[in-house]
């Protein structure tokens, strides 16, 4: 068993305002800058909505991720030599347009504002091109196109998320009156399995061996833009100044530093938990050819339990630390996504075993309108039996983010794995309510979903009242102790397999990190 730590997150989507200071955040430091004004390393989309860039998740039009090839996995987008054939021209590529609706990315013009030349109607900011430096060019999409469900009437129906959904139920759950939302905060999910790494034709993308981090060497880079095609969550971009691919880094000399990336420490509604997680390794491809419906349990099933004896000892001869261990012992991430189950991967269908996870919201529920609230009724269905479902979320009048949506985001169509997710959070809202209002702490309705009085505890904790170093829970790290591995620091699930055209041997060179001065050598 070769046990590796993954620094990971978390993001509770019941508590997301939208807000989008996280964006700001990471645009302010790493991406306000020539060639980069396009790219938002993080963003917070509305859904229902295609996203940014439009349609991220139709991997029909993309070909991102990997698919089941026989027992092994292959890119999705295709051989090597399909690959040399769209060389000049790569179709699954994201055009301009697919980012900013009219080809241009834009700004306004500021210096009007602050002219003291006299004008004879009051001075606008008109939208200029940051390209071409054309004035009052078109605006039709940007970045946050969609923000609070707008246009969402027009832009819904193109989800791919509905696909489970029959047009009626579609069509019904976009009318205005009954209209839902919700936001999804997206950075790069440093994936156990990443595809951009495999499609790699220059070995530039590679996962950092001793926290997961996924980057991109800039020395090496060579601008094939095969990442982008590869990446089934679009994150990688493309910066037209420097000829160069760029992505989210994790902010990973903060982290190295002891501090969190930005978008986590200006989080205004606290919704992020960041930690470390143990995983074997040797079983990340094993992971990644699971059925559709097992591949939520099949990522589950390769994280460790940072307590056990036995993985305690392997980590140690994989050359892990103690303060890394001790610091997964401590990780929120390993309780919210392995003990309690309430963390979903996005889109685990893609197969790339992404190391972010979200905790699905619980819509809100539609209750009676106050008539008869606070009761049992708006959580449980008591009058089922003990051992029988104890609330139909398949009614849309119960949930009004559809079911079968959420189960299509987050569990590759595997409602269950979404069903106990939901439904511990109603439990433990419920217990939490017969202890506020009832004074009679009901442990029955935890014990209906399989959680003990302690797990309900750990998770108001954990969600709602933890204090700033119990989310944040990650050590220094220490590169210069690294174990460099060819095999894994740049490919998991067999390195011939996923990048076909590196070198099995490492060139002997000394090469920068991504974004940083320092030397590394290979």
């Amino acid at each position: 068993m070769k046990v590796k730590a993954q620094i990971s997150m978390s993001f509770n989507l019941e508590k997301c305002i939208g807000c989008n200071t996280c964006t700001v955040a990471c645009k302010n430091v790493w991406t306000n800058r020539e060639g980069a004004e396009y790219m938002w390393w993080n963003n917070v989309e509305t859904k229902p909505g295609i996203g940014y860039p439009k349609q991220w998740e139709n991997q029909d039009l993309w070909k991102g991720g990997w698919v089941k090839d026989g027992d092994k996995l292959k890119l999705r987008y295709g051989s090597k030599a399909y690959m040399l054939s769209n060389l000049f021209f790569n179709p699954h590529v994201p055009e301009m347009k697919d980012y900013y609706g009219n080809g241009d990315v834009y700004t306004f013009t500021y210096d009007d504002l602050h002219s003291s030349k006299q004008f004879e109607q009051p001075p606008v900011g008109r939208p200029k091109s940051m390209v071409t430096e054309e004035e009052d060019v078109t605006i039709d999409w940007g970045v946050n196109w969609e923000d609070n469900a707008g246009g969402a009437h027009v832009t819904g129906r193109h989800d791919v998320n509905f696909k489970d959904m029959s047009e009626q139920e579609m069509e019904a759950t976009l009318k205005f009156r009954d209209v839902f939302y919700f936001y999804l905060p997206r950075i790069c999910n440093h994936c156990l399995n990443p595809a951009c790494v495999g499609a790699c034709p220059s070995g530039a993308a590679y996962k950092r061996e001793e926290d997961g981090v996924v980057l991109i060497d800039q020395n090496r880079c060579r601008n094939w833009r095969y990442c982008i095609s590869s990446c089934p969550y679009k994150k990688p971009y493309y910066n037209w100044a420097s000829g160069k691919m760029e992505k989210c880094i994790l902010c990973y000399p903060r982290i190295e530093s002891g501090l969190p990336p930005v978008c986590f420490h200006s989080c205004v509604g606290k919704i992020r938990s960041f930690g470390v997680l143990l995983y074997n390794m040797d079983r990340v491809e094993e992971a990644g050819l699971a059925n559709d419906r097992d591949l939520v349990a099949a990522q589950r099933n390769i994280i460790l339990d940072p307590f056990d004896e036995y993985v305690i000892e392997a980590a140690k001869q994989s050359g892990i630390s103690d303060d890394w261990i001790d610091a997964a012992q401590r990780s929120p991430i390993y309780k919210i996504v392995k003990k309690w189950e309430l963390a979903l991967p996005l889109h685990p269908e893609f197969r790339t075993l992404p190391s972010l996870f979200y905790i699905p919201p619980l819509a809100p529920i539609v209750t009676s309108a106050g008539k008869d609230s606070p009761s049992d009724t708006d959580v449980f269905d008591m009058e089922k039996p003990a051992d029988g479902p104890l609330l139909s979320l398949d009614e849309l009048d119960k949930f009004r983010v559809p079911f079968k949506y959420l189960a299509t985001m987050f569990g590759a169509g595997n409602e269950e794995v979404v069903r106990t997710a939901l439904l511990r959070q109603l439990a433990v809202r419920h217990y939490q309510r017969s202890i506020r209002v009832d004074n009679n702490p009901d442990t029955s309705v935890l014990d209906r979903v399989g959680l003990s009085k302690e797990d309900a505890d750990g998770i108001v904790r954990g969600l709602s009242l933890s204090f700033y170093n119990e989310r944040f829970v990650v050590p220094t790290t220490k590169r210069e102790e690294a174990e460099i591995s060819p095999y894994t620091e740049r490919g998991l699930a067999g390195f011939e397999q996923m990048s076909p055209w590196s070198p099995m041997k490492r060139r002997k060179s000394y090469h920068k990190s991504y974004h940083t001065g320092s030397k590394r050598y290979e």
